[in-house]
């Protein structure tokens, strides 16, 4: 039933209207909440920018991001380390430097500011506002998102001048832009020629937001889970650790060829995403009109949830040990592992719709993973408290403490 809604193949189940003003600030009309032609050409240029040639020319930045993170860990022999934190910071990196040709250093006050609007979302998620009072009375949060929200839309504009000024300076106005996804973006917002290619600065500065948080927040909570549930499972730790030093040694980075070999890391990062999905609450669609699914009548106004949390946990679809780190129930594809069910496991959703970083976010943890494989290994620290919350994501909320043996 999830597949055949999110498919939406007859236009049946569109997205529901987000949730509240905060999450409005902090999606606009970006990819997460668009639809019809407006998604359509976003989610083209999104394609072109996060898939093929394009990402794989993208592994030395990751690479690089990723030897910086490491240089830092030089001193941390046998020491107490929280990878939650040194994950954001590395994600937020490999973010800047990828799609927005910057640095964390650069776009630190952006990351900051939409983590604190996210915050102030997920605490103002069942606060009832009144229709009249509210339209003369602001709330404390309230004052404080639409500050952040114009905080970050003069971020993203100061990025997007001086963009737009080096390719000026250049003399190649059409190609200076660039070919990330800051690049991209602009080169649909100055096209001229082609309605359908061109978007609005609004839609520009969305889809820029959108890609902060969700370029950053997965991939920062994917391998904060896998570094804990490695360090639990030292037996997967050491199998995956053989598999990277048989393809890379203790020395070579990751490279395409290598990365695409990495079976036994491809299974683990399947039952972290698996145990820890990202987007706890999963997905919500609303009918507009009478509906079927499945053998549902569905009438029109019904918001219809897709708890991918739930069916991710199911031990009819995945057996008595639903609850167990097994990577291996992954050894023979998603079709096996689902007992013929492929549907039951989405943690970047399905369909059209599906999130478009899903391959960036992969590449990227398995880099990380395989080079933090070559040169640590890892216990969970006795002072780590295990407490999962979701906040946008599901993040761990005392971060993720583990000690560190250099090799």
């Amino acid at each position: 039933m999830a597949k055949e809604a999110l498919s939406n193949k007859v236009g049946s189940f569109p997205k529901s209207e987000l949730y509240t003003s905060f999450h409005k600030k902090i999606f606009g009309q970006g990819l997460a909440t668009s639809e019809g032609q407006k998604w359509a050409k976003i989610r083209k240029l999104a394609n072109f920018a996060l898939h093929g040639e394009n990402l794989k020319g993208m592994i030395p930045e990751m690479v690089a991001s990723v030897e910086m993170m490491l240089e830092k860990w030089k001193d941390c022999h046998e020491k107490e380390l929280n990878v939650y934190e040194e994950f954001k910071i590395l994600t937020s990196e490999i973010i800047s430097r990828t799609a927005f040709g910057s640095s964390f250093q650069e776009g630190q006050q952006v990351f900051y500011m939409i983590s604190r609007l996210v915050l102030l979302a997920d605490r103002n998620m069942l606060s009832i506002r009144l229709p009249i009072i509210s339209k003369v009375w602001r709330s404390r949060d309230e004052i404080e998102a639409e500050r952040l929200e114009e905080g970050i839309v003069k971020s993203i504009m100061l990025m997007v001048k001086k963009r737009e000024d080096n390719a000026k300076s250049s003399g190649e106005v059409a190609d200076g832009y660039g070919r990330d996804y800051l690049g991209l973006l602009l080169k649909g917002y100055h096209d001229d020629e082609d309605e359908t290619k061109k978007i609005s600065m609004v839609e520009l500065i969305d889809e820029c937001k959108t890609l902060y948080l969700a370029g950053q927040e997965t991939t920062n909570s994917l391998l904060s889970w896998m570094i804990l549930l490695l360090s639990i499972h030292q037996d997967w730790q050491d199998a995956a650790r053989k598999e990277v030093v048989d393809l890379f040694g203790h020395d070579r980075t990751p490279d395409v060829d290598g990365i695409a070999r990495l079976k036994i890391i491809s299974m683990i990062i399947s039952e972290t995403l698996r145990l820890y999905t990202p987007v706890f609450s999963g997905f919500a669609r609303e009918t507009h009109t009478e509906t079927t699914i499945g053998k549902l009548v569905v009438p029109p106004g019904v918001q219809i949830h897709f708890p991918f949390m739930t069916m991710h946990h199911d031990p009819e679809i995945w057996g008595e040990d639903v609850d167990a780190f097994k990577p291996d129930r992954f050894v023979e594809g998603i079709a096996n592992a689902t007992n013929n069910n492929p549907a039951a496991f989405m943690p970047f959703g399905a369909g059209p719709h599906a999130c478009v970083g899903f391959n960036f976010a992969t590449y990227e943890a398995k880099v990380a993973l395989a080079m933090i494989l070559q040169r640590y290994s890892f216990r969970v620290s006795p002072g780590y408290v295990h407490a999962p919350s979701s906040v946008s994501m599901v993040r761990p909320e005392n971060g993720v403490h583990v000690i560190l043996t250099s090799l």
